[in-house]
This record gives structure tokens, C-alpha cells and sequence, in this order.
């Protein structure tokens, strides 16, 4: 380097420690997040708008509390989580299984995968609900031929056939997010697993399902939200949930703001408890995967 550069560059530092300078002498205006305030105070208005429509609308509260802890109201409750649960289940079951056959190399089994998705995404859920409530119009009986049968009316209960309505219904949704949160995972996990000698199902529980959970886990999440709401559907088939149960009281008494606001409160609380259970399954597929904010 010669020394006319060396003098070049000792000059330019001179001068940017002089600029530098400079502006820290400024003095330090304290910005005005206009936009901020604005959008925050026109969000708290309609809150307190909100509030104040309910605290002096037509609802008497006290009945609200009253029925927030009625039996009827309760067993509607179990009756939703237990449906929820035991649909989201059987969903998660077929949708895998879904899944796997839609990345099979076999196309028969990759069409009839591919037909299932499309059938059961495109009729709407309740449609659904009421062909397996009066399944019986079609087949009178069920069973294996000269071995058993069974009255179809018999075995298709409001429960079971919103059951078999939801879990079959939510089976088309998880198998497209289970397919995602497979095809997420590194091509080279799949031959690792293959050339340890492990079988394809071994190396699908233990290697790649679990890293495709951090994939499949935050859509899961909220198709069970999605499910929680959606059992209010099987009141059409007469299974006891919580708003059949909170319109067979306000049919009696004609209290029907109050009780829709106790099953709303109701919903609120079960969404945040599965909520919060999501967030932790989350925390635990995600450990190790090195993304921030993910880990503790």
C-alpha cells in the first residue's frame, strides 16, 4: 500500500469521526407514532362500544350465570369435547393413511386417495351428517352376510353418525396436511432410513413423522379449533352438544340471548384451553430445530 493511500484512508476516518460527531450533538426528537395511536384508540372504542352494547342490552346476566353451570348446559359441554376429541381422531387416522396412499407409487391405490379427498371435501359437512343419520334408507341392515346383521337404525345413533359425519369429513382435510408436512421432509431422511435396513413403516413412525409434525402440527391445530365449532352441526341430528343443549332451554324459558351467550362463553373457554395445549405440541416438535423464538 503507498503512503498516499495510506494518507487517503487516515483522512476519511478523520472526517466520518468528524460527521459522527456532529450528529450526536443533535438534539434527540422522541418520534411521534401518530398512526399508532390513532389505530389503537379507534380499536379500544369499538371494544368499549362492544361492552357497552351488552352491559345495557336485553340480557339478564343473572340467568346467564344461572345457566352457565346447568347440568343440561354441562353435559352438552362433555358431549361436544368427547365428540371434538373422538372426531379430530378419527380424522387424524384416515388422513394419514390417506396420506400415505396418495404417495404411493401404486396409481390405483393413488387414485382411490385421490377420490376419497375429493369426494369428502366437496359435500358439505352438514350434507354429510344427514346421509349417515338415515343411512338405513339405503341399507336397511348391515353387516357380514349370513354370519351377523344388524338394524341399521339401530347401530346409527345421533352420536355415531356424527361421528363417523365429522371424523370421515375431517379424514379429506388432515390427509392434504399430512401429505404437505411429509413431502416438507428432506428427500435424503427417507434413503438415511433406507440404508440403515429400516422398514419403511419403522422409518415413518420414528424418523420422518416426527419431523414432519412441526409442519403438520399448526394446521392440525386449527382444523380441531374448526372441529370444536363444528360439532354444533350434529343439533340437526338431534345429538345432545352444547347448543342443541342451550336451545332446548331457551325453547322453554325464551331466554335465548342469555343462553346462546353461556354456550359462547363456553366455546371461548374449550378454544383457549386447546389452544394453549396446541402451543405447547408446538414447543415440543420444534425443540432442536433451531428456529428462533421456538425454543426456551
Amino acid at each position: 500500500m503507498s503512503m498516499s493511500s495510506v494518507l487517503t484512508e487516515t483522512s476519511a476516518d478523520n472526517e466520518r469521526e468528524d460527521v459522527t460527531e456532529r450528529i450526536s450533538r443533535f438534539e434527540h426528537v422522541r418520534r411521534k407514532h401518530v398512526g399508532r395511536y390513532v389505530s389503537g384508540t379507534v380499536v379500544l372504542a369499538f371494544v368499549l362500544w362492544i361492552a357497552m352494547a351488552f352491559a345495557h342490552g336485553q340480557i339478564e346476566w343473572p340467568v346467564v350465570a344461572h345457566f352457565l353451570t346447568a347440568r343440561t348446559i354441562l353435559t352438552g359441554l362433555i358431549n361436544t369435547v368427547v365428540m371434538a376429541v373422538s372426531a379430530m381422531l378419527l380424522g387424524i387416522v384416515i388422513g394419514v393413511i390417506v396420506a400415505i396412499m396418495g404417495l404411493s407409487v401404486n396409481p390405483v391405490v393413488k387414485w382411490a386417495a385421490a377420490s376419497y379427498v375429493w369426494l369428502f371435501r366437496a359435500a358439505p359437512a352438514l350434507l354429510q351428517l344427514l346421509l349417515w343419520y338415515n343411512l338405513a334408507l339405503i341399507f336397511p341392515t348391515i353387516g357380514v352376510p349370513w354370519l351377523f346383521e344388524v338394524r341399521t337404525v339401530d347401530v346409527m345413533t345421533p352420536f355415531v353418525a356424527a361421528l363417523v359425519g365429522l371424523g370421515i369429513c375431517q379424514g379429506a382435510y388432515t390427509s392434504e396436511v399430512v401429505r404437505a408436512g411429509l413431502l416438507s421432509v428432506d428427500q435424503g431422511q427417507y434413503e438415511a432410513a433406507k440404508a440403515i435396513g429400516m422398514p419403511p413403516l419403522q422409518s415413518l413412525w420414528r424418523i420422518i413423522l416426527p419431523q414432519a409434525m412441526r409442519v403438520i402440527l399448526p394446521p392440525i391445530g386449527n382444523e380441531f379449533i374448526g372441529m370444536v365449532k363444528l360439532t354444533s352441526l350434529a343439533s340437526v341430528i338431534q345429538y345432545s352438544e352444547m347448543l342443541h343443549s342451550a336451545e332446548n332451554i331457551y325453547f322453554a324459558n325464551n331466554r335465548v340471548i342469555e343462553l346462546l351467550t353461556v354456550a359462547t362463553v363456553w366455546y371461548l373457554v374449550v378454544v383457549t384451553v386447546f389452544a394453549a395445549m396446541q402451543k405447547r405440541l408446538e414447543w415440543h416438535f420444534a425443540r432442536g430445530a433451531g428456529h428462533p423464538g421456538r425454543s426456551r
